[in-house]
């Protein structure tokens, strides 16, 4: 049976690239793009590549990046606009393959096995889709050419920007074996350093080791990553379905200043809960367990999670429990940077619930019709139409 031919796309410095169509007049200067100081996200989000050739890092502060490089400009997030152009470099991968599986905002698998007698060989086909990104979309794109996945995604990070990289069976052990095992596609900074610490320093060394040695050291993963490194990586390019489900909803609030009272801690919980349950009817799911984060202003970083007996997707329902689970576990020690929660293991409409014996329930399901109402009537004339109290501004 003949190989695969699969492609990872990777639109290249993809967040600084797509600021950079909106000023024009910083294409030759270093750039990134960095969250609020204001907001106290303070951190650099994304550079161009000036800016990487001056030391400049995703993550590090801009402080510590403007040390590096005097002349950075910084530049505000614009993710309406990433999320447009991610979706329309999409758009020119559908014109080859109906196989496309996203790997983030700006990276996807293609399959294009079946696309070589329209198109051309795999090389041929990623030529194309490099050179219709830059003239249609003003960025550049980088494209790893393999015959499976994980080494499809390290050709793509092999070389940038603007390149192709084929890695073929006849070729991988020359051009991977080499390769720190660092770059191995889940292979993260804690799984590196366990191997280095075991004399295990590039691709090729994970394939003469024993798979009960690996097994020990990572568990079952410890045999999956010497089949990545054998080249016998076998999954498939999976698209998005309709049914896909989020294994988890939430996210984590900074506000401006320090959080010194549980009430500011339940301003920001019922606003969280109002998106988390809209996301929950859309999709006719339901949280079994919420998690609950806090920071607190020595950067201290605490989770605690609870699941619950009966499944909720109501705002209020989940903002109270996230409350609980935050003041049984917060003391208050110091005052907090930020908080924020999530929720998981969905389930679905069809989710078994443990009946309720005593009536504690009817409050519940009262509250569930309240809700269906309210986004009854936001569908209907906008978010704003109706908010909650406390959510308004005095």
């Amino acid at each position: 049976m003949a190989d695969r031919i699969i492609l990872h796309c990777d639109l290249n410095n993809f967040f600084a690239s797509v600021s950079l169509l909106s000023n024009p007049t910083l294409y030759d200067m270093p750039v990134a793009v960095c969250g609020s100081v204001e907001a106290r996200h303070g951190i650099v989000i994304a550079k161009n590549e000036i800016a990487k050739k001056f030391g400049v890092k995703t993550a590090e502060a801009i402080w510590e990046a403007k040390r590096k490089c005097p002349e950075l400009v910084t530049l505000p997030p614009d993710y309406k606009k990433y999320h447009e152009y991610s979706l329309k470099a999409r758009e020119i991968y559908a014109r080859y393959t109906d196989l496309i599986e996203p790997f983030g905002i700006d990276e996807c698998w293609l399959d294009v096995t079946g696309s070589t007698l329209l198109f051309g060989s795999g090389e041929q086909i990623a030529d194309k889709i490099r050179r219709d990104v830059k003239s249609e979309l003003g960025i550049t794109i980088s494209v790893g050419v393999s015959f499976n996945k994980v080494f499809a995604k390290l050709g793509s990070d092999m070389k940038k920007p603007d390149a192709i990289t084929v890695i073929s069976r006849e070729n991988f052990r020359q051009k991977v074996w080499k390769l720190p095992v660092s770059d191995l596609l889940f292979v993260g900074k804690k799984t590196a350093e366990k191997l280095n610490q075991n004399g295990i320093f590039t691709v090729g060394d994970v394939t003469k080791c024993d798979d009960d040695m690996l097994s020990r050291l990572l568990g079952k993963a410890g045999a999956q990553l010497k089949r990545y490194a054998l080249g016998e990586d076998k999954s498939l390019v999976m698209p998005p379905s309709e049914d896909d489900m989020p294994k988890s909803i939430g996210r984590t609030v900074t506000p401006p200043n320090d959080i010194c009272v549980p009430g500011d801690v339940w301003k920001i919980y019922i606003n969280i809960a109002e998106e988390i349950s809209e996301i929950l009817h859309n999709k006719g799911l339901y949280a079994a367990t919420i998690q609950v984060h806090t920071r607190d202003s020595n950067l201290k970083t605490k989770e605690y999670s609870h699941t619950l007996i009966n499944p909720l997707n109501t705002s209020i329902l989940l903002a109270r429990e996230a409350m609980k689970i935050f003041e049984k576990n917060y003391n208050w020690d110091l005052p907090l940077r930020s908080v924020g929660f999530r929720v998981t293991n969905l389930k679905g409409e069809n989710a078994a619930f443990q009946t309720d014996l005593f009536g504690e329930q009817n409050d519940d399901q009262k509250q569930e019709i309240i809700e269906n109402s309210i986004l009854s009537v936001r569908k209907k004339f906008g978010t704003d139409s109706l908010r909650r109290g406390r959510s308004c501004e005095k």
